[in-house]
């Protein structure tokens, strides 16, 4: 079946072949978290984005190949519930952003920066700090090399707008920033957007709103 996007809680992973990464795309917990497994066809290696909450699906999800690492975006709750147990089970080495990590809990064994690449068997994501949704969010970005640029974006980019910053003008506005340099400016339109929740998009069907968003201040 063609990858959609489109999960639901309780529901099956929606699968996404890359030519070098497997994309797994599965929603948990009452807040319909979105959960990101990637492995590296080369290797099998696999990296979890955001372990969220229903650990006994997250570990059904991985299976036999285990776990290298979890990578968790941002340090609000419903992003982590199910960290603790799925480090346990797998011994995955665990990424966070520099900001946000002492929020967590578990010990961060990776404390990433802006620009900094992460790697698991043969694949590589590049981490960009997005400030405003939480002070150290993070967004990791995949170079296809058959195709477009990949984005996990968390909370701080949906369709339809930026994350929830709280009514903070300061805040909305360093997201609003980061959003628009580090993701907008040097990536295309047909670049894939993977949220925290809801369904997928690209920053082509998103870029024409962002005058909008700024207007709108949220």
């Amino acid at each position: 079946m063609p990858y959609t996007g489109h999960v639901t809680p309780g529901g099956p992973a929606d699968v996404r072949e890359l030519p070098d990464l497997v994309v797994s795309k599965l929603s948990v917990g009452p807040m319909d978290n979105n959960v990101y497994l990637l492995r590296c066809r080369a290797t099998g290696a696999q990296l979890l984005i955001d372990a969220a909450a229903e650990p006994e699906a997250l570990i059904g999800l991985i299976g036999a190949s285990g776990l290298a690492a979890v990578v968790t975006t941002h340090a609000h709750r419903d992003h982590w519930q199910a960290l603790a147990d799925v480090v346990r089970a797998t011994g995955a080495r665990t990424h966070a952003g520099r900001l946000d990590a002492p929020a967590l809990p578990v010990p961060t064994d990776v404390l990433v920066d802006d620009g900094d690449e992460i790697a698991f068997g043969a694949c590589r994501l590049t981490a960009r700090h997005l400030t405003g949704h939480t002070p150290g969010s993070v967004a990791l970005r995949y170079d296809d090399p058959e195709g477009h640029p990949h984005l996990f974006t968390g909370d701080c980019l949906f369709p339809g707008g930026i994350g929830n910053t709280r009514n903070d003008p300061a805040a909305f506005a360093s997201l609003l920033h980061d959003v628009e340099t580090k993701l907008f400016a040097p990536l295309p339109d047909e670049t894939w957007v993977y949220p925290g929740h809801g369904a997928d998009t690209t920053l082509g069907a998103e870029r024409p709103a962002l005058p909008a968003w700024r207007e709108r201040g949220w």
